[in-house]
């Protein structure tokens, strides 16, 4: 049975009426499966249950409405099926962390909490090309050395700070065995918002045995002993937004970690293949306590 066509209608029909009052039976129904087995395919698949998934792109849409839009909170909490501004607020500070007010004014459309429609391309990511129930690991003190830019997502310099460190780092002499690589997304941002026009640090490195000979234009940095959740995001670099997008915009909000403020970062070993390769593996690491 062809169950990502499946996934795909049913998704198209909750997309299709987010404003209008239906219920999960009615989603089952439009793809002709019962509503136990609708309900076991959907949350084993994506990792999430449909309630959830409903719950978020109505929060999600209605947070476009209050960045992109003049309409009243009251207006756009009924638009989206919520009963009383007070339970849109409860639930739109759940997500996001602040009020429907704070967000429209803040004017930052962050994606902690931004739950993207499933399209196919999505799901088809979501399916093959991320880990949708990650491992908790604690990992003791990583020392790196590397270079320092700061970014935002809408401005990508990544790919050249790479290549700027790639070629100057056959002068770092102590590095540790096996090589492991590191690109470190410091928690420097204001109110620990973090969207595509933020601007943030990030540091690109590889781990060393020590500090004692720190090349000229470089850094050290220390990746402290700590408690993280890892997603494996698989295939090519150019799917790694939509692994972050998963990450922060479904698991992250499930609320089943608390995380911690400290820097997250993306493991590059052995398993890395290549910017382009489809058998590449990448490690992310997100801080909790």
């Amino acid at each position: 049975m062809d169950y990502t066509r499946s996934l795909e209608k049913a998704i198209m029909y909750i997309e299709e009426n987010l404003k209008e009052d239906f219920k999960t039976e009615d989603v089952a129904k439009s793809i002709g499966y019962s509503y136990y087995h609708f309900t076991r395919l959907f949350e084993g698949l994506l990792g999430e249950s449909i309630g959830n998934y409903i719950r978020k792109r109505r929060i999600t849409k209605s947070a476009q409405d209050l960045l992109f839009s003049d309409k009243k909170v009251v207006d756009i909490a009924l638009d989206f099926q919520f009963k009383s501004p007070e339970a849109y607020t409860r639930a739109f500070k759940k997500i996001y962390e602040v009020s429907p007010m704070e967000y429209r004014k803040n004017r930052i459309d962050v994606l902690k909490g931004n739950k993207k429609y499933i399209d196919n391309k999505r799901l088809n990511h979501i399916l093959n090309n991320i880990t949708i129930r990650p491992v908790i690991k604690v990992i003791p003190e990583v020392k790196v050395i590397g270079i320092k830019r700061n970014i935002t997502l809408y401005n990508n310099i990544l790919p050249n700070l790479w290549s700027d460190f790639i070629t100057s780092s056959s002068k770092i002499i102590n590095r540790a065995k096996p090589l492991k690589y590191y690109g470190i997304c410091e928690n420097d941002r204001p109110d620990n918002q973090f969207g595509e026009n933020v601007a943030y640090s990030e540091v690109v490195g590889i781990e060393v045995t020590s500090f004692d000979h720190i090349p000229a234009g470089m850094i050290t940095k220390v990746i402290p002993q700590g408690k993280y959740v890892v997603f494996t995001h698989k295939g090519s670099i150019d799917k790694l937004k939509e692994t972050y997008e998963y990450i922060w915009g479904t698991w992250i909000p499930l609320g089943k970690v608390e995380i911690d403020m400290r820097d997250d970062f993306e493991l590059y070993d052995e398993r890395f293949k290549g910017a382009d390769n489809p058998l590449t593996e990448i490690e992310i690491y997100i801080p909790i306590k």
